[in-house]
């Protein structure tokens, strides 16, 4: 960074008819290219009849002082396109998985860029995306659209700043979102629907669907699933890679790579089917006729769908078991950090607010029993009066 240096600016009359106090001082910005240059700035103080000279230099003064002071940080002259093509894209995107990328790509394209391309780093204010979000929810986009779009500006910014580009704060960091809605209602499978579900499926289906149910694996960790990863001895299946769209790649997250049990019923199932072909240590537990991993959304489309509509669940889909899971784990007594290490996730609040749902039935049991004990009135006094409060046996 170039040294900063005191400035007391050059103060000059400008103009004959009605002259006025101009000020010229030298400011650092960033060039597009990452480094530091320097630029002439000039503002107007004020018309030569309505200050004196004096007043001129207190009011130069007073702009100047911030930057003599250090408080004013270079800006940058990229624009906002300009970053994201020539750096965020190049030297950004291969640290992150080929779903985001895509995704990315396709919010930028789309959105982004289309509203903020042309505006330099610098000139994007904290209105400017909060505004930009709400217009975008005003046009009918849903909640988690806007929460992408604030988090992709964030990082955008934040990386900007990382590498040197910006030296301001991050303008979206700021951004408020209205209270979140449901859009679509979650489901799960209900247990008496399970087997007439599995019945229905032709395989390899059949048994991608168990093993989804019995171990919360997101489908692409299913269609890149090994027999190498099966460990039948020790009764644990190990989740080491993802497929995606035609790529294999690691899991999602770092908590992704992990450990599961493999139940007995799960055990004896995968046996029955991997004695339908000809299996090696390296291959895909699940493979097309070319030894290839199935396409999700066509097996989606072609079975899932199908089988769904006919038992009148409609709105199944490889995510449906994901949560089935997840809900019926807790529900049999795994704890939920135990579920948390199930399905992978790095935050225990996700399988918590996103992945369990309540079931009914239970909760209609549950407030049976509570109701039996709070109404037997007469029975009610000496056994509460023998139980101590929580706060007590905490002490």
């Amino acid at each position: 960074m170039a040294r900063r240096r005191y400035q007391k600016g050059t103060l000059r009359k400008r103009g004959k008819r009605n002259p006025v106090w101009e000020l010229i001082w030298r400011e650092d910005f960033i060039k597009p290219d990452g480094g530091i240059g320097r630029r002439l700035i000039s503002a107007i103080l004020g018309p030569v009849g309505g200050m004196t000279r004096r007043q001129a230099m207190k009011a130069a003064e007073d702009i100047l002082r911030p930057l003599n002071q250090g408080k004013m940080l270079p800006q940058s002259a990229i624009t906002f396109a300009d970053f994201v093509d020539r750096y965020f894209v190049p030297h950004g995107f291969p640290t992150l998985k080929l779903s985001t990328q895509r995704r990315y790509r396709q919010t930028l394209n789309t959105h982004l860029l289309p509203a903020f391309g042309h505006s330099k780093l610098c000139e994007i204010r904290a209105l400017d995306p909060q505004r930009f979000v709400l217009q975008k929810m005003e046009q009918g986009l849903g909640w988690e659209a806007a929460n992408h779009f604030r988090n992709l500006m964030s990082k955008i910014f934040a990386t900007a700043k990382k590498w040197g580009f910006h030296s301001g704060e991050n303008p979206a960091s700021g951004v408020e979102l209205p209270e979140k809605k449901p859009v679509r209602e979650k489901h799960i499978l209900e247990p008496p629907i399970i087997p007439r579900l599995v019945a229905a499926l032709e395989e390899p289906v059949r048994t991608m669907v168990l093993l989804a149910l019995l171990t919360g694996l997101r489908v692409g960790e299913i269609l890149a699933l090994r027999w190498k990863d099966v460990d039948f001895t020790s009764g644990v299946i190990r989740v080491e890679q993802s497929y995606y769209r035609g790529i294999t790649g690691s899991p999602k997250t770092k908590g992704s790579r992990r450990t599961l049990p493999l139940c007995t019923a799960l055990r004896d199932a995968l046996l029955a089917f991997r004695g339908l072909s000809v299996p090696m240590g390296e291959a895909l537990a699940f493979q097309t006729a070319k030894g290839t991993p199935y396409s999700d959304t066509n097996l989606l489309h072609r079975f899932l769908k199908p089988a769904g509509r006919r038992l009148g669940i409609p709105w199944l889909n490889w995510h449906t078991m994901r949560r089935t899971h997840a809900t019926l784990f807790q529900v049999a007594g795994g704890s939920l950090r135990d579920a948390q290490a199930q399905l992978g996730h790095s935050k225990a609040s996700t399988t918590l607010e996103i992945y369990t749902l309540p079931i009914p039935t239970h909760q209609r049991e549950a407030v049976e029993k509570l109701s039996e004990l709070l109404t037997n009135v007469g029975e009610l006094a000496s056994p509460m009066e023998s139980l101590t409060l929580p706060t007590q046996r905490i002490q």
